[in-house]
């Protein structure tokens, strides 16, 4: 029982769940050939959408870049998606944290969905988000995703500044009663539905399989295990850069720096093994642009893709205008990729650039992980020293952030 009760009543360390989880990317790269991500599913999928109001795509650059072949339950990234968001479902039920909550001050539902177009648009912009260009884009050797990671830390810091400002906080709303009480209320049956879901889920995985659709069925299992893994370490890239400027506090960029690390060497023995390409994507101004914009979006917003994901299925109805808006922004610059001349201005003279190919395996992995250390070494030292009230007292930080 108090196994049971660790792993559904208590969240687990973000080391140990992102560690999980640049494993299993890597896994899932060896298997399928494609890397974890969520925005180009996004992108598709509004297209999708655009397709059922009539609208004719066929001859837009963008959705031919990233395939729309068939719809989002015929593609493995589309499985990935949603599977993500039913594991980290499952996950809320079990841990009886389904609950609806609307914000008090409604101005955050329109900032959620600024937010979230900015992020969608600059996310795909840099033909990747905080999976595809930088978590998974890593790993994966290719140039853009650290170029992606300086930007979006630009970002975020422009972004915790106006965030911080009075006519975008707006006055603060007073809660009557006492709150503390309303959050310990439990719902025995929320566990129940919570096994229901999985139960009709393994199904799905199993008609996939028997169906043929094995590809799919493999992405369908990543992706609730993703779902499961954020869920429960609680991942969210947007802290992991915000928490940095506004109270010092890394311990979600320790833990991420060390699952991309943990994820370098796995994907590197996976394509060595498997004699695989590793996916690279085009170093030009639109990384860092499209990385800025994404920083500065999943701030406004509260949260990037994977946060939005499992904070949506906690109930919380701010997150689903992130994601509308997620969906909204990458559909967006996929009309202007040609129709406003983003690709010919933006992307057209840069180029793709992998580590292995211009240095070998070897070089590649021990750069990017020098690099990495680096960082987390930075992390460190931020915040043993960052200081975030004026006169704060030297060695008094960790009185205020443990």
């Amino acid at each position: 029982m108090k196994v049971i009760n660790k792993i559904f009543n208590h969240y687990w360390s973000p080391y140990i769940a992102i560690g999980i989880a640049g494993i299993l990317s890597a896994l899932y790269f060896g298997i399928t050939k494609t890397v974890w991500a969520v925005t180009g599913e996004f992108t598709r999928l509004g297209g999708n959408i655009l397709q059922l109001f009539g609208v004719d795509i066929s001859d837009w650059a963008y959705f031919q870049l990233i395939h729309m072949q068939g719809t989002t339950f015929s593609r493995t990234d589309g499985w990935i998606v949603w599977g993500m968001f039913i594991g980290a479902l499952m996950m809320v039920l079990f841990s009886n944290s389904f609950k609806i909550r609307i914000p008090k001050q409604k101005r955050r539902l329109i900032q959620g969905l600024i937010g979230g177009i900015i992020a969608g648009f600059g996310a795909r912009l840099a033909l990747g988000c905080n999976l595809a260009a930088f978590f998974t884009g890593v790993p994966q050797f290719s140039l853009h995703s650290w170029i992606f990671m300086v930007a979006t830390g630009i970002g975020t810091f422009i972004g915790t500044k106006i965030v911080q400002l009075k006519w975008w906080k707006g006055k603060p709303v007073l809660l009557k009663g006492n709150t503390a009480e309303i959050l310990k209320k439990k719902h025995p049956i929320q566990p129940y539905i919570g096994g229901l879901v999985a139960i009709l889920y393994i199904g799905i995985i199993v008609y996939l399989f028997s169906t043929g659709k094995t590809m799919l069925g493999v992405a369908a299992i990543f992706g609730a295990a993703f779902g499961i893994l954020i869920e429960r370490g609680q991942i969210c890239f947007t802290s992991a850069f915000r928490d940095l400027w506004i109270s010092g506090r890394a311990t979600m960029t320790k833990a991420i720096l060390l699952g991309m690390a943990i994820s370098s060497v796995a994907t590197l023995i996976v394509i060595i093994a498997y004699g695989l390409e590793p996916v690279t994507k085009i170093a030009a101004p639109s990384t860092f642009i499209g990385g800025l914009l994404f920083g500065l979006g999943i701030v406004l917003a509260s949260g990037c893709e994977t946060g939005m994901m499992y904070r949506l299925m906690e109930g919380q109805v701010h997150y689903l205008m992130v994601f509308i808006g997620n969906v909204f922004g990458a559909t967006l610059l996929s009309y202007a990729w040609d129709h406003l001349g983003v690709y010919n201005y933006l992307v057209k003279n840069g180029k793709p650039i992998n580590l292995i190919t211009v240095m070998g395996p070897a070089s590649a992995l021990i750069i990017t992980l020098i690099l990495l250390a680096l960082c987390f070494i930075i992390a460190v030292y931020w915040q043993k020293n960052y200081r975030f009230e004026v006169g704060f007292k030297k060695g008094d930080h960790n009185k205020h952030v443990h």
